[in-house]
């Protein structure tokens, strides 16, 4: 029985398979609609969540499953002090497979040791979130046609996301792989990734304030929020905050084939008159993670479709 805990739990064969399996279903869902008749997906969410909850939901249901679960802790057991252990040999008496998030680093893992049902994280705290990870490669790879030879511009907090560190994670694994990190002083990437993760496995990468100085070269610009509270000073915040607004006058600056990522939610980093841009990528980014997710339940539960 395998579980999902991080990217880096797929080898790179693995999960050129998986991102197969992910475009097969794109352009053939009629071939999957009852793929997992008869099963069933508990999610198990003990933070809110929009985007991922649903997406796995929509991905169950699309396969022909159904889905059972709770979408907060207080709407749980969790409540009257039940343990994550015991939360998931419960519910591997009802479903099949679970996904699970939850606010602590590594809850998932622990789930995951006494289960007798896969596992997938949907996010554990700053941690992991090793599904936005995949969506995020399938939709470079469908895009792109690759997931090599790229530039990628990593823009906006890249201190605390985890979505920026998963896919640095990710993507060193493949050649001639290059990162432009473009953020204020406050937000750089954390030392480890930059030392540990990209030094030490010989990726080349620059650090730049500004966009507008990087856009040009890039393949892909994924962007993040730059947030009010990670500073300690509002005269700082304000400064730097305009910096990482995309908006068409920066979209100018760019290659004509590069693409636009968001994990999403935005606030205002990503001005609306660029979602028309054919470049604005982060609403298909939001429908491959169905595609994705779906890709990933059928390897999990080792369903074969012939």
């Amino acid at each position: 029985m395998q579980h999902l805990m991080s990217p880096l739990d797929l080898s790179v064969e693995e999960l050129d398979k998986l991102l197969t399996l992910a475009n097969d279903i794109e352009r053939n869902p009629q071939k999957y609609a009852h793929a997992c008749e008869g099963k069933k997906l508990a999610t198990c969410f003990y933070e809110p969540s929009t985007r991922t909850r649903l997406s796995f939901e929509a991905a169950m249901l699309n396969l022909g499953g159904s889905v059972l679960g709770f979408s907060t802790a207080d709407s749980s057991s969790a409540a009257k002090g039940e343990s994550v252990s015991d939360t998931i040999r419960v519910i591997s008496c009802y479903a099949d497979i679970c996904a699970m998030r939850h606010p602590k680093e590594g809850a998932p893992l622990v789930a995951s040791e006494k289960s007798t049902i896969p596992v997938i994280n949907a996010g554990d705290g700053g941690h992991q979130h090793p599904t936005q990870t995949l969506t995020d490669l399938l939709t470079i790879r469908s895009l792109k046609g690759r997931l090599d030879n790229l530039t990628i511009g990593l823009c906006g907090d890249l201190k605390f996301g985890r979505t920026v560190h998963s896919l640095i994670h990710a993507l060193i694994r493949y050649p001639n792989i290059q990162f432009v990190l473009i953020s204020p002083e406050e937000l750089r990437v954390p030392s480890y990734i930059r030392e540990d993760v990209l030094r030490k496995n010989h990726v080349p990468f620059q650090e730049v304030e500004r966009l507008e100085d990087a856009i040009g070269e890039l393949d892909i610009l994924y962007m993040t929020r730059v947030q009010r509270e990670r500073f300690f000073n509002e005269d700082d915040y304000v400064r730097m905050k305009d910096f990482y607004i995309l908006n068409k006058k920066k979209m100018a600056l760019a290659k004509e084939d590069m693409i636009v990522m968001h994990p999403l939610p935005r606030v205002n980093e990503i001005s609306v008159d660029v979602d028309d841009d054919p470049r604005a990528a982060y609403f298909r980014q939001a429908q491959y993670g169905v595609y994705v997710r779906m890709a990933l339940i059928l390897t999990l539960l080792e369903v074969n479709i012939c």
